[in-house]
């Protein structure tokens, strides 16, 4: 049995958290999560009307909202989005990297464009934006980072996107050792496969019968798999963790 003081510990209220790709998949389900502990959530994305239904799924927890429709990549982004953010509610206390693309390519079919608009949402933009927030990141902040098993394992045809997810892996590593003294904690959380809109193409019928006979266990991931992890990390339960990387795959990086 939890006890009421342990539980609470997961509570996010009085805090202010952002969420960047948080109009759809896994972004929007970390912020209606995120909402449902009790904080009030920046989503932001690139489709204002996408935002919007996010919007309103967060609000039906009772959290309070805002939104701002940006792309992560734009040279404004990052300012964008932490003005709003603390014009809304005066501070940011959680940060939450969710915004990514994922291109599977052969490497001899990868071009320069492929690659570098998979590290420049997937690595730049969270970097840039992390950096624009840092002076409202105050003691006891979280800046969660929504990697990659593939940060972790490689695949081929993913070369790319590999290349991103591990950076971003290292990436949490080196802001973590660094921020930690000010208090403020960086970790990230590894997704599997997971059914979103950016793979639903991807997962064909067949392919989900590879997937599953490949994981321990026994299924494709869902979102909101994946949007406790970020609540724990986001949390002060997660107070001593610093650095770390949570795999929620089903066990696939374990074999």
């Amino acid at each position: 049995m939890i006890r009421e003081k342990e539980h609470s510990m997961l509570d996010l209220s009085d805090k202010v958290a952002v969420v960047t790709g948080a109009s759809s998949g896994i972004g929007a389900e970390i912020a209606r999560a995120i909402g449902a502990a009790g904080a009030s959530v920046v989503l932001t994305g690139r489709s204002q009307d996408r935002l919007d239904r996010s919007a309103e799924a967060v609000a039906a927890t009772g959290a309070a909202t805002a939104t701002v429709a940006v792309d992560v990549r734009a040279d404004d982004a990052p300012r964008t989005i932490v003005n709003a953010a603390v014009e809304a509610f005066g501070r940011i206390d959680v940060l939450v990297h969710s915004a990514g693309i994922y291109a599977q390519a052969s490497l001899a079919d990868t071009t320069d464009e492929l690659f570098d608009g998979q590290w420049n949402t997937n690595v730049r933009a969270p970097f840039r934006l992390t950096r624009e927030a840092l002076p409202h990141l105050g003691r006891g902040a979280s800046v969660v980072f929504v990697s990659s098993m593939s940060g972790h394992v490689g695949s081929p045809d993913d070369s790319a996107y590999c290349t991103s997810k591990g950076a971003v892996e290292l990436m949490v590593k080196a802001l973590a050792t660094e921020l930690a003294p000010a208090g403020i904690r960086v970790n990230a959380v590894a997704p599997g496969n997971v059914h979103t809109p950016i793979n639903q193409e991807l997962i064909t019928p067949e392919v989900e019968k590879e997937i599953v006979a490949a994981t321990p266990a026994g299924r494709v991931g869902l979102v909101h798999d994946i949007s406790p992890a970020v609540v724990y990390l986001a949390s002060d339960a997660s107070a001593y963790v610093v650095g770390a990387s949570l795999p929620v795959d089903g066990g696939f990086i374990a074999q």
